[in-house]
């Protein structure tokens, strides 16, 4: 079945926008749907999403420089020392994998008061580290954006910089992915909630690594096609980290499907996004909309996308995914 038509079978809830694309074998096709004329090459914010970009700049930038995944965060970020309260075994790995262990009592309310200054994202990395450790890293898999509060710091002091431009330099320039920025582009997608067209609405700066991107379908299927390429980076980020007692299988910013499929969705107010990739089959797949409601219908199109590769029946799965 073509693009077009699994996009006209799902009921998106009057989103006024939809885009899916997908990447075959490097042949890509993109379809869209919607009251609102878009062009494939529109903007959406992408949300959770944004992990991929930090995840994949972070294991990038460790492996040019030689540095395991496995080295202790407090070695990346020691000037967080002073306040540091979590376990000083925690490792890189076990943050970008969600399974650090770390009392999630850092949340939107807390991080509210830090502002939009240049030092907002260190000092959210303090408060997530000045919490302390609820479990042992390692040995228990929590979905918490503390996480990449902490991998945004450490890639940022990796290259003596800010996030913002370490996340430029070491992916968004080199993979000439033109329409990903952290500020709204001039034709940016406005979200809706059901009948409400939502006003924009900032990101803050201190959250940015876990959810603060703007991008396009296009960008977001070079994303998956650079990974494709990087087989030995995709093999660091595909490689489970969970245990047999976790909720789901997950390796670094991705959930695992059954097939191998790497999936995640993301969920802002006005907004729904998920993406798919399935390393074998050389296989990416991506939808996004502005509608806040549409997240079981985008996640039946991903799902439905890939089915006929893999006969695995990912909706659900996609859907309850707590991104």
């Amino acid at each position: 079945m073509k693009l077009k038509e699994l996009l006209d079978k799902q009921n998106f809830y009057d989103a006024p926008a939809v885009v899916a694309g997908l990447s075959a074998a490097r042949v890509r096709s993109v379809a869209t749907r919607g009251a609102v004329r878009v062009s494939p090459d529109s903007c959406f914010r992408i949300a959770s999403l944004t992990k991929v970009f930090t995840c994949t700049a972070l294991v990038k930038t460790m492996r040019d420089n030689s540095i395991p995944l496995g080295t202790p965060v407090i070695e990346l970020l020691p000037d967080l020392a002073p306040d540091w309260r979590a376990d000083v075994r925690l490792t890189i790995e076990q943050i970008l994998g969600q399974v650090s262990g770390l009392r999630e009592s850092v949340d939107s309310t807390a991080l509210a008061p830090l502002g939009d200054g240049p030092h907002a994202l260190q000092e959210a990395a303090r408060l997530v580290v000045g919490t302390g450790n609820e479990h042992e890293p390692g040995t228990r898999w929590s979905y918490y954006n503390g996480n990449y509060i902490l991998a945004g710091a450490a890639l940022a002091a990796l290259n003596g910089t800010s996030y913002e431009r370490a996340l430029e330099e070491t992916l968004l320039v080199p993979w000439n992915l033109s329409r990903t920025s952290f500020d709204a582009p001039r034709d940016a997608t406005t979200g809706w909630d059901g009948p409400t067209e939502l006003p924009p609405l900032g990101y803050p700066r201190s959250r940015r690594p876990s959810g603060g991107l703007w991008s396009s379908v296009p960008d977001l299927l070079t994303v998956g096609e650079g990974l494709l390429a990087d087989r030995a980076l995709l093999d660091d980020i595909s490689r489970p980290r969970t245990t047999p007692d976790d909720p789901m299988v997950y390796g670094l910013g991705w959930a695992l499907g059954p097939s191998g499929q790497m999936y995640l969705n993301g969920r802002l107010p006005g907004y729904r996004a998920a993406m798919l990739l399935i390393p074998d089959k050389d296989y990416v797949s991506v939808v996004v909309t502005n509608q806040q409601h549409a997240l079981s219908a985008t996640a039946r199109v991903l799902s439905d996308m890939q089915q006929p590769l893999t006969s695995d029946d990912l909706a659900t799965a996609i859907d309850r995914f707590a991104a």
